[in-house]
């Protein structure tokens, strides 16, 4: 390992950065697992101390949690039901230790397709803020996120915060694995649903790790407004073919995955309906 850096702010962090890439460093959770080697090669920018990439605070316009939030973090904070979703994916992300030291930003950072905390935020309609010693730039979190360990952060900067608009409605988050806890997921629903009257009036529905990145489903949100519980539950075999590209690997089949997926969609809607979430 190279230098080792722990800078006393975000601007001195940013500065470090600005200089040339280094590995960036906070939780570790993914990244001590994903290197091969026994130390991290190059130079290292740990930004775990820094204070003001932490925590959940409400703004005018929605919410705005810290990159450097911790899963634990985000299961004890006061939110309302929309992130309920995002909560329940929180406690899917490995051992309580994981969720006590594994931070969001690095979760998205990672990039992987089955990231659970992904889906949640796509369904929140979520955006990331990138800042660097030039300035910031916010993406939604849907362009932020271009494949398979692959983001649009570049390398001079850092992903400061989460940036979610008003979370309308109840949520649910859904994951199938291979047993009940410390797996990765073979697929995985986070669906948000504002009900009238019995019926969808909106819907948020993304889901993960069946295709290169986590989808959020527009063509189905705009097919469930309108419907009632049975409809839900009567939506055909197949629905989400061609919308999804699951892949095929120890874990379960691409057409296992694909079923699951639809199954799990409706269950998760269902339930949000009958209030059972």
């Amino acid at each position: 390992m190279g230098a080792y850096l722990q800078p006393r702010d975000l601007d001195e962090a940013l500065r470090h950065l600005a200089q040339g890439p280094l590995t960036v460093a906070a939780g570790c959770t993914d990244l001590f697992p994903a290197t091969e080697r026994q130390r991290l090669a190059g130079d290292v920018l740990d930004i775990s101390g820094l204070a003001g990439l932490r925590g959940v605070s409400r703004h005018a316009d929605g919410w705005r949690i810290g990159a450097g939030t911790t899963w634990s973090e985000v299961i004890a904070a006061d939110l309302p039901a929309g992130f309920d979703m995002l909560k329940a994916a929180a406690r899917e992300v490995g051992s309580v230790q994981i969720q006590n030291a594994g931070t969001l930003g690095g979760n998205l950072c990672n990039a992987s397709p089955a990231a659970d905390g992904v889906p949640p935020l796509l369904a929140l309609g979520a955006s990331v803020e990138l800042v660097s010693a030039s300035g910031a730039r916010v993406l939604p979190l849907e362009e932020f996120l271009i494949g398979p360990r692959r983001t649009a952060r570049r390398a001079q900067e850092l992903l400061s915060a989460v940036l979610v608009p008003e979370a309308a409605g109840a949520s649910t988050f859904r994951k199938l694995g291979a047993r009940r806890y410390l797996v990765i997921s073979i697929a995985m629903v986070a669906a948000r649903l504002v009900l009238r009257e019995g019926r969808i009036e909106r819907a948020w529905v993304a889901v993960g790790a069946c295709s290169p990145v986590a989808r959020r489903l527009g063509a189905l949100e705009a097919r469930l407004v309108g419907m009632g519980a049975a409809e839900v539950a009567g939506l055909e075999p197949g629905f989400l073919e061609g919308v999804l590209s699951p892949i095929a690997d120890v874990r379960g089949s691409a057409e296992y995955r694909l079923g699951a997926a639809e199954e799990l969609v409706r269950r998760s809607v269902g339930e949000l309906m009958e209030g059972r979430a």
